[in-house]
């Protein structure tokens, strides 16, 4: 067949872009369907398995009969006993045989009659196929190894020689274990490791190992020729026996990884996951979760541990301080059955201040680390379970939380009562008429109580936004115009903080409050305008100084 396939004779002339599209061929057996628009054939013998199909790059291997329209054999893959193998899309084969295989699923038979356009064009291949002959293969298409160009510039190709399990990919903050072995382009084994474990973004041996494993599934087992870029470079790393500018050839099996998430997204509470939890569940903020857990000092002291010598497991509501904060914010992320160790800096979990625990003190400034199995939870109910009556119920009752927090001083776990209040009687198209007047009064209180929650945490645009959203439904609501007039002064629109302090004395001119912050408004005002004189004024003496050098020179008159 090598010697056969005199690719530069097989009239290139056509435009793959021109004659092939990605809409997938889909035959049943006995069928025949047209591939692109150059008159490629396929009719199916026997379907293949699964879905997958090769791309181009990927090395296949093959069986094939190649005839003449008239029947006349002219090779066979077959006969000879020795699969055929080539890399698809370079050109290494006809035309007809890189549209056609990329088609085909593993072990699926097909018969191509392939255009001599597509195939030796108008010289053929003498002396077994003549000019201008259309052609018939019978293929069978017997595997294939995945080849990409992970990094899109010809630093990493990876060839798979065994595929993972599922689909997901390590991120870079998960902890790999892999197995490898490096050799230079004549063999030379450089380096061999197995179990060896390391964090994606921190990289391991070289910066192709990295690369690498981000594509790469559990189990996956891959072949990477690695150029000097994502090698040792220029200079090589003689230590290893590796040469400037050297290619490597690294054999790399992934065989698992655990995922690690920055929970709080400033890296100060970690989850590392050592057992994957069940289904795709997670608890909700109120629900009740019961898990096992270990608390320990970084040097290894064991502080707490609950839920495995006791005839109870460690009960707890998420987001109501019954534990740390850092704590809290994990278990909200696991799934039932799940087992992380959480690594939890100071700030999310005793501060600054001495703590004695059960077992242990854990001093000021601790970072502590918990191992933790989450064996179950009951998910606080959500508003799309609820019937009308339970929305508001629900809803007066986060209310009744977030004003318990207010007064605490707890302002954004107040905030996030009167947010999810809100949420419950959102859409109250199916209220009847008296559950529409309590949910409209209810979700007034609870924007303006968030509102001022806003305030106190310095977010004054949410607090002019809840604020607004109260004066589209009650223009003359007093409390949302003192608010959004205090939000403004602190944007430093103080024009629109005067019409809502103004509006809110037309409506009650004794309100004390409103009056202490009119005040507060002109002394602003004041601030406002004795800076904006200042700066006009240097201004202006700059302009008069610049005027005064620039100016002509005076005439002496008694020249």
């Amino acid at each position: 067949m090598e010697d056969d396939f005199d690719f530069s004779a097989a009239a290139g002339a056509v435009n793959d872009d021109e004659v092939m599209d990605d809409t997938p061929v889909t035959l049943k057996a006995g069928e025949e369907k047209a591939i692109g628009n150059q008159g490629l054939k396929k009719k199916l013998i026997k379907e293949g398995e699964g879905w997958d199909t090769p791309d181009n790059g990927d090395e296949v291997e093959v069986h094939y009969t190649g005839t003449l329209l008239d029947g006349t054999q002219f090779d066979s893959s077959r006969e000879r006993g020795t699969p055929f193998k080539f890399t698809l899309g370079e050109g290494q084969v006809i035309k007809g045989w890189d549209q056609g295989i990329k088609t085909m699923k593993k072990g699926e038979n097909a018969l191509f009659t392939i255009p001599a356009e597509l195939a030796y064009g108008e010289s053929g291949s003498p002396p077994k196929i003549p000019p201008n002959a259309t052609l018939q293969f019978d293929v069978q298409l017997l595997s294939w190894l995945s080849v990409k160009d992970i990094c899109k510039d010809g630093g990493i190709f990876k060839k798979i020689v065994n595929k993972g399990e599922k689909w997901e990919n390590p991120k870079d903050l998960d902890e790999v274990l892999v197995n490898y072995e490096v050799q230079l382009e004549d063999g030379t084994v450089i380096a061999k490791a197995d179990g060896v474990e390391f964090t994606v973004q921190d990289g391991h041996f070289c910066p192709a190992l990295s690369k690498a494993v981000k594509t790469m599934k559990k189990g996956e087992k891959v072949i990477l020729t690695v150029k000097p870029q994502y090698g040792f470079g220029e200079t090589g790393k003689q230590e290893l026996g590796v040469p400037p500018n050297a290619t490597l050839q690294i054999t790399l099996e992934l065989v698992l990884w655990k995922s690690v998430t920055d929970v709080t997204k400033d890296r100060k509470v970690m989850k590392k996951i050592l057992k994957e939890g069940e289904g795709y569940e997670k608890p909700n903020e109120g629900a009740v979760v019961q898990v096992k857990l270990v608390g320990k000092l970084q040097d290894g002291t064991i502080f707490t541990k609950k839920g495995y010598d006791e005839t109870e497991l460690f009960e707890f509501k998420t987001d109501e301080e019954q534990v740390i904060d850092g704590l809290d914010r994990a278990v909200v992320t696991m799934k039932k059955g799940e087992v992380a160790v959480l690594t939890i800096a100071p700030e999310y979990a005793f501060g600054s201040a001495e703590s004695k625990q059960e077992l242990a003190v854990v001093p000021p400034n601790s970072t502590v680390t918990y191992e933790i199995e989450l064996v179950s939870f009951v998910k606080d109910k959500e508003s799309w379970d609820m019937n009308t009556q339970e929305k508001i119920e629900a809803a007066g009752k986060k209310k009744e939380e977030g004003n318990l927090w207010f007064k605490a001083g707890k302002y954004l776990k107040a905030s996030k009562r009167y947010e999810k209040a809100a949420k419950y009687i959102e859409f109250d198209t199916s209220f009847s008429d008296e559950e529409k007047k309590q949910a409209k009064a209810l979700k007034v209180s609870c924007n303006l109580n968030n509102a001022a929650c806003k305030l106190k945490l310095k977010d004054y645009k949410q607090a002019e936004k809840l604020c607004t959203k109260v004066l589209e439904s009650d223009s003359r609501n007093v409390k949302a115009l003192y608010r959004r007039a205090q939000a403004y002064i602190h944007l430093a629109d103080l024009d629109l903080a005067e019409i809502d302090i103004k509006k809110a004395l037309e409506i009650e001119p004794d309100n004390r409050d409103v009056k202490l912050e009119y005040k507060v408004l002109k002394e602003k005002m004041r601030e406002y305008n004795k800076k904006d004189a200042k700066f006009y004024g240097n201004m202006f003496a700059k302009l008069s100084a610049l005027d005064s050098k620039t100016a002509p020179m005076a005439i002496d008159s008694k020249a």
